[in-house]
């Protein structure tokens, strides 16, 4: 039977304002992508989120980004290697506080927004972020884009490394994703969703490497119920649903 990961980012809010509804998307996906206060998520959010994840038996991931709350993660920035090993770090560890807490750890690592995507081509950048990972201690696992510079430096760092793709979001002809200002980069519509995701469990068809995770928005309108269907019909087409760490 072929197994597969279902993650979605969460604790994308701040503060008085909620973007995603975290606690019905860990009724659903076995792996969550925790904003660690950078693009989005505060210390009350992560505690929260950390907690009813370990409650569900759903795995803690790390989303690291660029410092640009205003920006929600999604703006181009140049920052020192240096720097950018440092907040990586930062992030991790921060969430690694409440994860604990909640009787788990942190077991993986997903950059977000714009530095998801930088990443994927960019190698001083990719070697940063493997840099942070590093320096927050341990071998966690990268989660990234198949064939992405990321994912590179972090099999030679001696990380595990886990190709994910997207369910809800176009990809070009060279297996990255297509930017979100062009028309069709983001798909909504729920059968094309589920449909797609099928596809990449069963044959890894459109991305270089067959995919060990399949990603879901938690800010896509409908996120929940998209989600739930998605896991129902890959459960239904003999997919094992279970988190990669």
């Amino acid at each position: 039977m072929t197994s597969m990961d279902l993650n979605a980012d969460l604790g994308e809010g701040f503060g008085r304002w909620a973007l995603t509804d975290d606690e019905g998307l860990l009724s659903v996906v076995t792996s969550a992508n925790v904003a660690c206060g950078f693009h989005a998520g505060d210390p009350a959010t992560m505690r929260r989120v950390c907690e009813l994840a370990a409650e569900r038996g759903v795995a803690i991931g790390a989303q690291v980004s660029y410092r640009d709350l205003a920006g929600f993660g999604r703006r181009a920035m140049d920052v020192p290697p240096a720097e950018l090993a440092a907040e990586v770090a930062y992030q991790i560890g921060a969430l690694e506080v409440f994860a604990r807490a909640a009787g788990t750890r942190v077991a993986y690592v997903k950059p977000h927004g714009a530095l998801y995507n930088r990443v994927v081509g960019d190698e001083e950048q990719a070697a940063a972020v493997v840099d942070g990972v590093l320096l927050a201690g341990g071998a966690l696992p990268v989660l990234g884009l198949p064939g992405s510079r990321v994912l590179e430096r972090a099999g030679r760092a001696g990380l595990p490394v886990v190709p994910e793709a997207f369910a809800d979001r176009a990809y070009t002809d060279g297996g990255t994703l297509v930017p979100r200002g062009q028309e069709g980069a983001v798909i909504t519509d729920p059968e094309a969703v589920v449909a797609r995701a099928v596809r990449l469990a069963r044959s890894g068809a459109t991305v270089e490497v067959r995919a060990r995770s399949l990603c879901v928005h938690g800010d896509t309108p409908g996120a929940v119920e998209l989600a739930r269907r998605v896991r129902e019909r890959l459960e239904a087409s003999g997919v094992r649903m279970e988190p990669f760490s």
